[in-house]
C-alpha cells in the first residue's frame, strides 16, 4: 500500500499563529477557522473540490488587517503540500483547469518543479465582499507558490461578481493542483523531469 502523503506543521510569528494539517489524498473534509469568514469559506472549498482533507487553525492580528493572516496561510498551505508531496517520485507534475463559476471563467495551470513564479491577472469591477479586500488573494496566491516552489498561472477570462471571480480561482487551482498531484502510474516512481532531479 502506497504511503500516505499527509503532513502537520504549526507556525508562529508576531502576527499569526497557524496550526494545519493536510491529507492530499483525502475525500475533501474541511475543518478551518482563520477568524475571517470569506476566506474560512473559501479553503473549505478548495478542499472540497480538491479532495484534499484540510484542517487549519489560525489566529492572526486580524483587528489591524487580514494581510498577514491571509498570506501566512498561504506559506503554510504551500509548505503543507511540499512536505506531503515529498522528493515528488511517480507524480503528474503539471496540472491544469478551466473552470466556470456563474458569469466568471477561471483558468490555473501549475507545475510543481521546485521552480516558485506567480502570474496572477485577475481584475475585478469591485475589490471588496463585505470587509474583505480580494486583492489579498494574490498575496496568498504568491506565499503558496514561493513556498511551494511551484510554477503558478492563475487569469480569470472574465467575471464581474467579486465573490464568484474569488471562489472560481479557489475551485480551480483546487482542481489543477489535484491533477498536479497525482501518482501516474506509469511513472513507475520516477521524478518527472528528464533531468533526473527536480
Amino acid at each position: 500500500m502506497a504511503e500516505e502523503r499527509i503532513a502537520s506543521l504549526k507556525r508562529t510569528t508576531k502576527e499569526t499563529s497557524i496550526e494545519a494539517e493536510l491529507k492530499i489524498d483525502g475525500t475533501g473534509i474541511a475543518n478551518v477557522d482563520t477568524g475571517i469568514p470569506f476566506f474560512d469559506h473559501m479553503l473549505t472549498l478548495f478542499a472540497g473540490h480538491g479532495l484534499f482533507d484540510l484542517t487549519v487553525k489560525a489566529e492572526g492580528d486580524i483587528d489591524v488587517d487580514y494581510h498577514h493572516t491571509v498570506e501566512d496561510v498561504g506559506i503554510v498551505l504551500g509548505d503543507l503540500f511540499k512536505q506531503a508531496l515529498g522528493d515528488k517520485a511517480g507524480i503528474t507534475r503539471y496540472g491544469f483547469f478551466i473552470l466556470p463559476m456563474d458569469e466568471c471563467l477561471t483558468r490555473v495551470a501549475i507545475d510543481l518543479g521546485n521552480r516558485p513564479f506567480l502570474q496572477y491577472n485577475v481584475v475585478s469591477p469591485t475589490n471588496y465582499v463585505r470587509d474583505f479586500n480580494i486583492i489579498l488573494i494574490k498575496e496568498f496566491c504568491r506565499a503558496f507558490s514561493n513556498t511551494l516552489g511551484s510554477n503558478l498561472h492563475i487569469e480569470l477570462e472574465y467575471g464581474e461578481e467579486p465573490h464568484h471571480i474569488v471562489e472560481s480561482i479557489f475551485k480551480c487551482m483546487a482542481r489543477a493542483i489535484d491533477a498536479a498531484s497525482r501518482v501516474d502510474p506509469r511513472m513507475e516512481g520516477r521524478l518527472p523531469s528528464t533531468k533526473g532531479m527536480l
